[in-house]
């Protein structure tokens, strides 16, 4: 593929790395020491339950009662000990100022085996080994999208964005919170990687370790499916290393707790009435509006995918389906939580790059979209600056500023990938290149 080259020079480089490294400690500093402290005063005021408060015990906590006492993750019993560690106690359903969510084991069982090497230590270890680890998945996953959507950057350009995805909100909830969105993120990035080097068994394999987070995944993976059918002689590969790859992992699931994906859905069946949010459309949008545009943007989807399911990997229109795929994950799960964020990390890469090679309105709302999340830099920088001389009640008061364009980003993000994507016929089977 040709290449569109933007200039770049050594010395700007350094700035925009110097400019990173000065986000990445002012947001940190922030989200450390200001709003963490800001929203340990509201949990206390509110007088909620405080446990471990980590997305991962759960998770841990299952894999542990199956693997080593037999016990069923699924079960109330289970359950009930995972909101012992998780708020400190466990939940009271007649106390109406106990929180709704129940902090079930609502995953796929094959969690276990991931989850397998750790179930022997103490949490407060497992705890410090995920928080790196999912900070090192958000900022490997950069090169390895990078690579699947054909952006070659500089060494500096790319550390300079590992530096910024380890720096943002998402990446800070998944410290605090130790969701594993990071990690399977990582196989899905991981496996678009594998299928761009033709590593298509690699990539069916990594798709199915993707699954344990199918909310998150589950479009994107459903692409890939279709896309390996669409071209079904050369692609077979890696739609029967799926094939196998799941069925080995359900099946060996089965073997240590038979039936458990009927459990599992019942899980998923009850998980509406505790655990989801409003989508971020239902957020902005009326009730049905916000359904009339889900049902619109994804038979949109649909189309996209049909048209462009014999594309290359590797090509432009496979970096559009990608980025689709993202953006409309982010819009329409029923989950608004910061972590899935890093989602976004492929839509950056296919938008920012090709920022001067648009048209006006593909320029502007990726534009917009980046100074949706420059905001939360900016503003955490000057809050780490004025913490030096504000009281910290004042700090408190302000604590949430950055967050402010949290909710914005992903419906810049679309519709920039809608007029982008318009008007990107003279971009096809182009590759960006940064600093050439």
């Amino acid at each position: 593929m040709a290449g569109v080259k933007l200039k770049s020079h050594p010395q700007g480089l350094v700035i925009m790395l110097a400019a990173c490294l000065i986000a990445a400690f002012g947001f940190w500093y922030w989200a450390l020491n200001i709003l963490a402290p800001a929203n340990t005063v509201v949990v206390i005021a509110e007088k909620r339950p405080v446990g471990n408060n980590s997305d991962l015990y759960p998770r841990w906590l299952g894999a542990r009662e199956l693997l080593l006492r037999g016990r069923d993750p699924y079960s109330s019993q289970v359950t009930r000990d995972i909101q012992t560690g998780f708020y400190g106690r466990a939940l009271d359903a007649g106390n109406p100022a106990d929180p709704v969510a129940q902090e079930s084991f609502v995953y796929p069982l094959y969690v276990v085996f991931l989850m397998a090497p750790t179930v022997t230590l103490p949490f407060p270890v497992v705890m410090v080994i995920f928080r790196w680890l999912l900070l090192f998945a958000s900022a490997f996953s950069v090169p390895l999208w990078m690579y699947a959507i054909g952006f070659r950057p500089r060494r500096l350009v790319l550390i300079s964005s590992m530096l910024l995805a380890v720096s943002s909100f998402p990446a800070v909830e998944e410290y605090f919170q130790q969701n594993l969105s990071g990690l399977a993120l990582l196989f899905l990035a991981a496996a678009t990687a594998a299928a761009v080097r033709k590593w298509l068994t690699l990539s069916g394999f990594l798709l199915a370790l993707a699954t344990i987070k199918p909310d998150t995944t589950g479009l994107l993976v459903l692409w890939f499916l279709f896309w390996g059918i669409a071209n079904w002689k050369e692609r077979r590969r890696l739609l029967l290393s799926f094939g196998v790859s799941m069925t080995v992992l359900i099946v060996a699931g089965d073997l240590i707790s038979p039936h458990w994906i009927g459990r599992f859905l019942a899980e998923v069946r009850r998980y509406p009435t505790y655990g989801t949010d409003p989508s971020i459309l239902e957020s902005l949008l009326p009730r049905r509006l916000a359904m009339f545009v889900t049902v619109t943007l994804l038979s949109g989807f649909l189309a996209l995918c049909w048209r462009w399911r014999r594309c290359a990997a590797g090509s432009e229109n496979f970096g559009w389906t990608l980025a689709w795929g993202a953006t409309i994950t982010l819009t329409v799960i029923p989950k608004l939580a910061a972590y899935n964020q890093l989602l976004l990390i492929p839509v950056f890469v296919m938008l920012v790059p090709r920022r001067r090679v648009f048209a006006f309105w593909p320029r502007t709302f990726s534009l917009a979209m980046f100074a949706g999340q420059a905001w939360q830099w900016l503003t955490a920088v000057a809050l780490t600056v004025a913490s030096y001389w504000m009281t910290a009640d004042r700090l408190r008061t302000a604590a949430l500023v950055p967050l402010y364009t949290f909710l914005a980003v992903p419906p810049l993000a679309l519709m920039a990938l809608v007029v982008g994507t318009l008007s990107s016929g003279t971009l096809r089977n182009r590759r960006i290149r940064v600093g050439e």
